[in-house]
């Protein structure tokens, strides 16, 4: 089920909603909703929101969408998904808390995966043939990706050092503003 920023507004304002922000620390760091609670899709712990209401959120609400699809059946409370996300939040003229300006997982991913068939095509060229796997292998990664949904690389980045830093800090698995 999904909320519009300005109900969510609305029941922020009369309390008992717990807002989760799903995104990387780094990403919760540059631009957050205030009194959002930090706990990225892959360190999400039902056991801590069952039997709460909850709103997921995320930059646009897709990563919202697949915690949603992760929590939903493992007791969690009412659960519900930011529709547009920080950036419909945003877009709504509601406040945020901002912090360093970071670069964002899809552009990191879209880095990553142009480097790596750059890489794969200029090795395939110079040193062996075998290479082009690599190109390939990534241009599949990116299809599967793009039909299911589901990101390996940006998870995998997600994980990154750089990626952990921020306006959240975390210790183990879980996290706080």
């Amino acid at each position: 089920m999904k909320i519009n920023p300005r109900q969510l507004r609305e029941e922020l304002e009369q309390g008992g909603v717990r807002l989760i922000d799903v995104r990387t620390p780094l990403e919760f760091g540059e631009v957050h909703i205030d009194g959002a609670e930090l706990m990225p899709l892959d360190r999400l712990e039902p056991a801590k929101l069952a039997g709460e209401d909850c709103v997921l959120v995320c930059r646009s609400g897709k990563r919202a969408a697949q915690a949603h699809g992760k929590l939903e059946g493992s007791g969690c409370g009412k659960l519900r998904v930011l529709e547009g996300g920080v950036t419909a939040w945003e877009q709504a003229g509601l406040p945020v808390v901002r912090g360093e300006a970071v670069m964002s997982l899809e552009r990191q991913v879209r880095i990553a995966a142009g480097l790596l068939v750059l890489a794969g095509v200029i090795l395939g060229t110079w040193v062996h043939p075998g290479f082009y796997g690599l190109a390939a292998f990534v241009g599949a990664g990116l299809t599967f990706a793009g039909i299911t949904d589901w990101c390996g690389m940006g998870l995998l980045l997600a994980k990154a050092p750089w990626n952990q830093r921020g306006g959240g800090s975390c210790d183990g698995d879980s996290c706080s503003a």
